[in-house]
């Protein structure tokens, strides 16, 4: 049996915060941005499988939604760096507690998304993408 669904009255918080982190790639572009100040090619590099337009398209919707600062730096080539806004910074408590619980999940037999073993580990705990 299915457990009865939970009411969501209007304009529920959780369903807010759901629209703004939900998305294929936003919840690893913060995790790994909670590690510090990333320039583009390294986040890229940091979620295999992402292609330039679409990280573009995350990103921008993470600054739109005031979870992430992007700095321009006018040198040739350009060089723009990406962080977490002290918004976006709020969110570590939360990717930490679905850290612990995809780890609860994978030894219960769950699959691995799209992270690498070397990426299964806290950016906090060992200051490392």
């Amino acid at each position: 049996m299915n457990a009865p669904a939970i009411p969501l009255p209007a304009g529920c918080p959780a369903e807010a915060a759901l629209d703004v982190i939900a998305g294929k790639w936003k919840g690893m572009l913060i995790f790994h941005l909670l590690g510090g100040t990333r320039r583009f090619n390294q986040l890229q590099r940091m979620c295999p499988g992402i292609n330039q337009r679409m990280l573009t398209k995350q990103l921008r919707e993470l600054e739109d939604a005031g979870l992430v600062l992007r700095t321009v730096h006018p040198v040739v080539p350009p060089h723009v760096d990406y962080q977490l806004s002290e918004l976006g910074l709020a969110l570590q408590p939360v990717m930490s507690s679905l850290q612990q619980w995809g780890k609860l999940y994978l030894s219960h037999g769950g699959r691995h998304g799209r992270c690498r073993e070397g990426q299964l580990h806290n950016p906090e705990e060992t200051g490392q993408p």
